[in-house]
């Protein structure tokens, strides 16, 4: 990710990261985490020389606007968003409410969502939010395998793209799923991001046209 981020070239103008950037992010500061430093650091050195930030917050990472819209000055989602780019109007989410059907998981995101938890987030030791993120991140790489098997991800992702588009959007892009898609209908693209731990998988938007690629690091220059 370090590599990808330092080689981004000097024509980009935008960077859209859409939520789980992070193992684990609660709150307004960074202190928990020093061990994502070298990853703030990339990020800093991006918007000072110009690359407009844009975040999502995921399933994982939450409650980031205080601290990242000073830090970067970026502008950050706590859920969806439509953006109008080349005429186009896209719609951009992580994509953790695209299965309404798992009441267990929309109870856990209201809760880590809740003004309640913000407000805690605040004044709780350090150590607490990091020992937090070692158990959710166990939990959620034992259970990722278990939820893919019980749900047909694709099917969910291409349906809820299906309601975008009858909505007026050309352009549907999410996250969450761990598996890369991209299709085009028509006029109308659906983008799935994949992830960043095994597949390297972003999307490219150029010229009006967004495009699914693979970072490969071992061949990178």
């Amino acid at each position: 990710m370090l590599r990808f981020l330092e080689e981004l070239p000097a024509g980009i103008d935008r960077l859209f990261i859409l939520g789980d950037f992070f193992e684990f992010w609660l709150g307004d500061s960074p202190e928990p985490f020093p061990h994502y430093r070298p990853v703030l650091d990339a990020l800093r050195n991006l918007t000072d020389r110009g690359v407009e930030l844009f975040f999502f917050e995921g399933n994982h990472d939450f409650h980031l606007e205080r601290y990242f819209s000073t830090a970067f000055n970026a502008r950050v989602f706590p859920d969806a968003t439509t953006l109008t780019m080349d005429g186009r109007r896209l719609f951009l989410c992580h994509g953790d409410l695209v299965n309404r059907d798992d009441r267990g998981y929309l109870l856990l995101r209201a809760l880590f969502r809740s003004p309640l938890v913000r407000l805690l987030a605040r004044v709780i030791p350090p150590a607490v939010p990091a020992w937090i993120a070692l158990r959710l991140g166990n939990h959620s790489k034992g259970k990722h395998k278990a939820a893919s098997s019980r749900w047909d991800y694709l099917q969910l992702v291409r349906e809820f793209a299906a309601q975008q588009f009858r909505s007026g959007h050309d352009v549907v892009v999410t996250a969450h799923f761990h598996r890369p898609l991209q299709e085009e209908h028509g006029a109308t693209t659906l983008l799935a991001l994949g992830d960043w731990i095994s597949q390297f998988s972003y999307g490219e938007w150029q010229d009006g046209a967004l495009t699914l690629k693979t970072y490969a690091p071992d061949q990178a220059g």
